[in-house]
């Protein structure tokens, strides 16, 4: 399978207020970087998009390693929460309702069609790609 690399994040303007997205992905020597933005957010749901939109873009199935400064995104996976919440019929170990059900759901069937790796990376330090997926998901809240 293809190796791709994927840096995400997301940032809102208030929590909830105006947020964007964005990812950079890159396949052998293309680096592709894309963005979008929702009028009445959060950040927690555009961290999320970052990832989703950014596997929607891979045309067959690939091994992917995403780097995501979103604890919530990376510890969902590495932790295991999200088998957790499946099992549970989408509930969390307090028995609530999984928050952005919809988003998770969606994610979950997109590491089912790639063999996926979440790395968590932090946020507004020295990565380049991270700090270039900041700028551009904050120039994103600018285009609403």
């Amino acid at each position: 399978m293809e190796e791709v690399t994927i840096y995400t994040d997301g940032a809102c303007s208030g929590n909830p207020g105006p947020g964007g997205w964005a990812a950079i992905l890159m396949y052998k020597d293309i680096k592709k970087e894309i963005s979008g933005a929702s009028n009445n957010t959060t950040n927690n749901i555009m961290e999320l998009m970052a990832v989703i939109e950014g596997l929607k873009m891979l045309k067959f199935p690939c091994n992917v390693k995403i780097y995501s400064d979103s604890a919530y995104v990376v510890n969902a996976f590495n932790q295991g929460w999200i088998y957790g919440w499946v099992k549970k019929n989408w509930k969390t170990s307090g028995n609530e309702h999984v928050k952005n059900r919809e988003l998770w759901e969606e994610l979950y069937a997109l590491t089912k069609t790639h063999t996926v790796e979440f790395v968590k990376v932090k946020g507004h330090a020295d990565n380049p790609y991270n700090n270039r997926c900041d700028e551009m998901a904050r120039q994103a809240i600018k285009t609403i």
